[in-house]
């Protein structure tokens, strides 16, 4: 006699690594992923470097001792090869150390094992190799360059990742057999012996990958990160004190403002150009720069009228701010997937950048924003006029981002993603 009341399914079980849960971009998205797929029936559960949540589903790797001898191994690695440059010692990771991830209850435990930015001492290329010998499908999400070069994660104008790296731009006294090419031939020999299923975040990322050496044959798949856009609303509903009076408000934000990828100065030469050449356009309108200075005279040679807020630690405050702005500008030389530019969107603001990067995901030119030529400040600044004169419907904008972006769509493409791989 069959039995009509069979057991429930158990839950798919999945270990996201990720070297933190809320410091950086990738880990934010990240946590965000794995409580989407939590809410999906997933029992998600990510392993980091660094903890700063309370959150019971997140577990420290090793030791504070133990990942403090990992990170500085690295380093120390880099600076040799470097000659000791400070420079660009962040620029670059080598996954030459790590965490014995593979002993980790929860990552034994997993059906499938998530990798997404895993440097700086939290796993190594041969901890890598270890988790493969577990047995278990490993995806691992891309929100860099640096899994298609050899240690840069971002190679900027540089194409040596079409070949097998050396010469790096980032190295002191770089040759052809230095460390950049080292580490690309360690990833050639783990790529080659481990089967490993990349999802990029952007198609423009999926098409860098796919000019590279080392991923040119790889299953490789596009996925967006995921964003809580229901969480962004298209109308302020307080008014924020701190700001100017003005018809219009632009908004710019970034962690680190005047970090160089960020083309500060090209969204500076833009709008000096409007304050120059559209006066109508400077005095109808209020830029608003959210996010950390290095330098604190970086804003010193904009003319067009501004505010520097800092960085914006609180989430409501920040989501205000984005409701009340009409235009949100991005001046990056590179972006993979610019958080800003969707959350400016689900908030009914229209972005303009340009197109070097994972912005041609998320804008069509002319209709939901503009994409300038890239480092073409008097267009980028015609796209600020064009955004300016628009009428934009700011809820049809909203619904559009969560259409592609919300947590939900994401985490139900990884889900489909997962099963198709356990099923093979």
């Amino acid at each position: 006699m069959s039995d009509t009341h069979a057991s429930p399914k158990p839950a798919l079980k999945v270990a996201l690594i990720c070297h933190s849960d809320l410091l950086g971009g990738a880990s934010i998205v990240t946590y965000r992923l794995m409580h989407a797929l939590r809410d999906a029936g997933v029992d998600a559960r990510m392993v980091v470097f660094n903890r700063y949540s309370t959150d019971e589903n997140i577990q420290e790797g090793a030791k504070r001792l133990h990942r403090g001898v990992t990170f500085f191994t690295e380093r120390l690695g880099i600076a040799l090869g470097n000659g000791f440059s400070r420079k660009n010692l962040f620029k670059v990771s080598t996954a030459s150390t790590g965490l014995p991830l593979h002993k980790h209850p929860w990552v034994r435990e997993a059906d499938v094992i998530a990798l997404s930015w895993i440097n700086q001492g939290l796993l190594s290329l041969s901890g890598i190799q270890k988790l493969a010998a577990l047995g278990k499908p490993i995806v691992w999400t891309m929100h860099d360059m640096w899994c298609l070069t050899g240690i840069c994660h971002h190679a900027q104008e540089c194409r040596g990742f079409t070949e097998s790296c050396g010469n790096c731009q980032f190295l002191t006294g770089a040759s052809r057999s230095d460390l950049s090419h080292r580490v690309w031939k360690r990833k050639e020999r783990l790529y080659t012996s481990v089967p490993i299923t990349f999802v990029a975040v952007s198609n423009w990322l999926a098409e860098c990958a796919a000019k590279s050496s080392l991923l040119g044959n790889a299953d490789l798949r596009v996925i967006p990160n995921a964003f809580p856009v229901d969480t962004f609303q298209t109308a302020p509903t307080v008014k924020l004190r701190r700001l100017a009076e003005a018809q219009n408000y632009i908004l710019m934000g970034a962690a680190r403002l005047d970090d160089p990828i960020k083309g500060l100065p090209m969204a500076i030469e833009a709008l000096n150009y409007l304050f120059d050449n559209r006066p109508d356009v400077a005095k109808s309108s209020q830029v608003v720069f959210f996010g950390a200075l290095g330098d604190p005279h970086a804003l010193d040679e904009l003319r067009f009228p501004h505010q520097h807020w800092g960085t914006i630690n609180d989430p409501q405050l920040l989501r205000q701010l984005y409701a009340s702005a009409k235009v949100v500008l991005s001046s990056s030389l590179y972006e993979t997937l610019p958080g800003t530019l969707i959350e400016g969107l689900a908030s009914g603001a229209l972005p303009v950048t340009f197109g070097r990067g994972g912005q041609t995901d998320i804008i069509d030119h002319r209709i939901n924003g503009y994409i300038a030529e890239y480092r073409n400040t008097i267009d980028f600044a015609n796209g600020i006029i064009w955004a300016l004169h628009q009428n934009q419907d700011r809820n049809a904008l909203h619904e559009d981002v969560r259409r592609r972006f919300s947590a939900t769509s994401v985490a139900s493409r990884y889900i489909d993603l997962f099963h198709e791989l356990l099923a093979r």
